[in-house]
């Protein structure tokens, strides 16, 4: 495998309790014209600590995702990069038929896959983070494409998924999808990477079955946790679903102070 050359560009830097905040932009020789936004925390630490790559829903955007788990990880001493999926956040282009054209809906869920893997070596590539403990927190959308990166990423060594499952069959062009990204058989090749789902019993959006068929494919070691929800989840599962990232990333439980 070749060496994918990596380019960052911080736009903007701020101390936040516990950490650092960095906006910046990733772009890859790979990746053509893509840039790729994202938010990194970092612990307040000397050492080199865990990180998760954070991947958000449908419609949603990179700070969703970095306010919440990225917050609940910081304070457990666990770095976190959230970015902007394809079309979304501030790659949004707004409401357009042409995104949802076969041959486009492919590119783009092709071009999330090949940015998440930049992603997560772009982390690996720091020096203030442990390569050997990184892992992947996907909610929704970012669930199905999260399992997928796992599957052919070995540097992934935990995975959550939150309000995740297999794809909804009235999705659109769901057969060409899932020819890209098939969470069920992602699940299967995880092979002994820990995955913990997390999942809302009064989710439409993500039914409980769909999340129970990927939850049945998947490999141990791996949990299930239902919450009284539907597809919001509650911040009591963020928390839970963060504790048990720092158990699996072998991180001792920090407590905000202040």
């Amino acid at each position: 495998m070749t060496t994918k050359r990596i380019r960052q560009t911080i736009r903007a830097r701020e101390a936040i309790p516990g950490g650092t905040r960095l906006s910046l932009e990733l772009r890859a020789e790979d990746l053509g014209e893509a840039a790729v936004p994202g938010l990194l925390l970092l612990p307040d630490t000397p050492q080199a600590v865990p990180a998760a790559l954070l991947l958000h829903g449908y419609t949603s955007h990179k700070e969703m995702m970095s306010d919440t788990i990225g917050g609940a990880l910081l304070a457990a001493g666990i770095a976190s990069l959230a970015v902007d999926l394809p079309l979304h956040g501030e790659r949004s282009t707004g409401p357009g038929r042409s995104a949802m054209q076969p041959l486009e809906l492919v590119r783009n869920w092709k071009l999330a896959l090949a940015e998440c893997a930049i992603a997560l070596r772009y982390l690996a590539a720091r020096p203030d983070i442990d390569r050997e403990r990184l892992a992947i927190v996907g909610y929704s959308l970012g669930s199905f494409l999260g399992v997928a990166v796992a599957a052919r990423e070995r540097a992934v060594r935990a995975v959550v998924l939150a309000a995740g499952g297999d794809l909804p069959a009235n999705m659109p062009f769901a057969g060409m999808v899932r020819a890209v990204v098939d969470p069920v058989a992602a699940a299967g090749k995880l092979d002994g990477t820990p995955l913990l789902m997390v999942n809302g019993r009064r989710d439409r959006t993500v039914t409980p079955d769909q999340a129970q068929r990927l939850f049945d494919a998947a490999r141990e070691p791996k949990q299930i946790r239902w919450w009284d929800a539907g597809h919001r989840l509650p911040a009591a599962a963020i928390g839970e679903a963060a504790g048990w990232l720092a158990e699996q990333l072998g991180v001792l439980g920090r407590r905000r102070t202040g």
